[in-house]
C-alpha cells in the first residue's frame, strides 16, 4: 500500500489561483483582487458567528460585501476574502470519491465568488460545470 500525503495549504491555494485563472475574462481580474485565505479550519470566532459546531460543515467562506451592495459611502472593514478550508475541503474530497481534488477546490471556490460577485444560481452554472 503506497502511503499518500494530503496535499498542504499551498497546494490548495495553487489549485484556488488555478481556479481563478480559468474563470471567464470578464471576472477573472475582479476575482484576482479578492484576498484568498486557505487554513486547515475556520476560526473559532467564524465558527460561532455562523452557529457551527462541526468545523468540518465549512469548507469556504466570503468575507465581505457583495459588488452588488457596495455603496461609496461604505467604510471598508477590510478586503473582501475568500476563506477556503483545507481540512473540510479534503474530508467532503474523501466522502464524494467521485471528483479530483482541483474540481472540488474550483468548485468551492467560484461558490465563494459567486457570493462577491452576487451571481444567481443560473450564473454559477454557466461557469462551474464541475459536476458534468
Amino acid at each position: 500500500m503506497t502511503e499518500q500525503i494530503a496535499p498542504s495549504l499551498d497546494e490548495i491555494d495553487t489549485m484556488a489561483r488555478a481556479a481563478i485563472a480559468a474563470l471567464p475574462a470578464p471576472y477573472r481580474d475582479a476575482a484576482g483582487k479578492v484576498a484568498l485565505r486557505v487554513e486547515d479550519f475556520a476560526p473559532d470566532y467564524i465558527l460561532e458567528e455562523m452557529g457551527i459546531e462541526d468545523a468540518f460543515e465549512l469548507s469556504g467562506l466570503y468575507d465581505g460585501i457583495p459588488l452588488t451592495e457596495k455603496s461609496v459611502m461604505d467604510v471598508p472593514h477590510g478586503p473582501d476574502t475568500i476563506w477556503l478550508f483545507r481540512r473540510a475541503i479534503l474530508d467532503e474530497w474523501i466522502d464524494r470519491g467521485d471528483v479530483d481534488l482541483p474540481a472540488l477546490v474550483a468548485h468551492v471556490m467560484v461558490h465563494e465568488l459567486a457570493h462577491h460577485f452576487g451571481w444567481s444560481d443560473d450564473d454559477i452554472a454557466a461557469i462551474d460545470r464541475w459536476w458534468e
